[in-house]
């Protein structure tokens, strides 16, 4: 669990999408190639790139405690996108808590704030990567990151727009997870 891409600076009120559109429009900015994405929440749009949530379906982990089961391809979906996404926010808890100068309010100037913010994640992915053990989540697997692979500029996503294909590979996705999820119950 390392931070891939940083980028601070913007206040807490602006939108999504509107930091979003920055990152991926800056010359060194955020790199998604062509045939990858990112999972991201309701707040940002399903297109080429981001792969997000369907609205108005449950989603949280805490709605599917107490033995509730997905119905719909559609709920399925959201439970497997949510327990993706909880890895990510753990990510955020774990550099909260190794990092106590980011869990209170900030009195630096903003420059000062963002180079802060910057460090903290740079020195927890050197953490991340140079101790067998993490002290501060020792009970997390570490993954073979070493199978990266070199891609071509010119194939990396630029924009971030909603996508009719792109929608229609999201369904399609939540479609066959749902019908394998099925078919392994009634295995079992």
């Amino acid at each position: 669990m390392q931070f891939i891409y940083v980028l601070p600076g913007w206040e807490g009120s602006a939108a999504d999408g509107r930091v979003l559109r920055d990152a991926i429009s800056r010359k060194n900015g955020l790199n998604i190639p062509q045939g990858c994405y990112y999972l991201c929440d309701a707040g940002y749009t399903n297109g080429d790139g981001f792969l997000a949530p369907y609205r108005g379906q449950r989603y949280h982990l805490n709605d599917w405690k107490q033995g509730h089961q997905p119905t719909t391809p559609r709920e399925y979906f959201n439970m497997k996108h949510s327990q993706a996404r909880n890895c990510i926010e753990r990510c955020f808890g774990i550099l909260k808590a190794r990092w106590a100068i980011l869990r209170e309010k900030s009195f630096y100037p903003v420059k000062t704030q963002c180079r802060i913010i910057s460090a903290c994640c740079l020195l927890h992915n050197f953490i991340r990567s140079e101790m067998p053990l993490d002290p501060v989540e020792t009970d997390y697997v570490e993954v073979d990151n070493s199978q990266t692979e070199e891609v071509n500029e010119s194939e990396m996503i630029r924009h971030c727009e909603p996508s009719t294909a792109w929608t229609e590979w999201r369904e399609k996705l939540a479609k066959d997870m749902f019908t394998s999820w099925l078919a392994s119950r009634n295995l079992g």
